[in-house]
């Protein structure tokens, strides 16, 4: 049985986390965006479908390719950022369910009914994106999550060769500089959007 998290990595996961515009000079290296997706893999999808695909942006070829289909404010974020993800899904993830899912035939449910498998795999690649930041905040690393982008163009370059896969959404990541965000917007009580029923 699971005990709570203290408040000090509460803070660090919610709290205290915030959106980052911009990140100081700190590299961020390839054995930690292993360890984001070494969390990220563990996080509940629907029957195992893990339909998200990540492509880490490092290069400077690969965010000035992305920040070129990007609204101009979000453009110049991708470019300063260390590391820019683009979380994307795989509408036939339900190939690889045999190997996730091996307890029962899943992958008949979405063969041959599109609808099932986008809204599937567009629900549980945002569950995976969410994971995604947390596990990031969780190993130290800020983040910047947006939309703001051209998904078909971001398609067109960097899934070419993967026409089932489609951007979801995107996120900079790095060491995150407290001059970039904004003053906390307002959050509100439970008792304005939640009932107990």
């Amino acid at each position: 049985m699971s005990e709570p998290l203290s408040d000090s990595a509460l803070d660090q996961l919610f709290r205290a986390a915030r959106t980052y515009n911009g990140y100081t000079d700190r590299p961020v290296s390839e054995n930690q965006l292993r360890a984001i997706w070494d969390l990220v893999k563990y996080g509940p999808t629907s029957a195992n479908s893990l339909p998200a695909r990540i492509v880490w942006c490092v290069s400077d070829d690969a965010k000035a390719k992305l920040a070129a289909f990007a609204l101009p404010a979000n453009a110049e974020k991708i470019l300063q950022a260390p590391v820019t993800a683009i979380i994307a899904m795989d509408h036939e993830f339900y190939e690889h369910l045999p190997e996730f899912f091996p307890h029962t035939d899943a992958r008949s449910w979405f063969v041959g009914n599109e609808a099932l498998a986008q809204t599937t795999a567009f629900r549980n690649s945002s569950l995976q994106g969410a994971y995604f930041l947390m596990a990031a905040r969780a190993l130290g690393l800020d983040t910047g999550p947006m939309s703001g982008f051209d998904n078909a163009a971001v398609d067109a370059a960097f899934f070419a060769d993967t026409p089932q896969v489609k951007s979801n959404f995107i996120s900079t990541l790095g060491y995150g500089d407290a001059a970039t965000i904004f003053e906390r917007s307002p959050r509100p009580d439970f008792e304005r959007f939640n009932r107990i029923a």
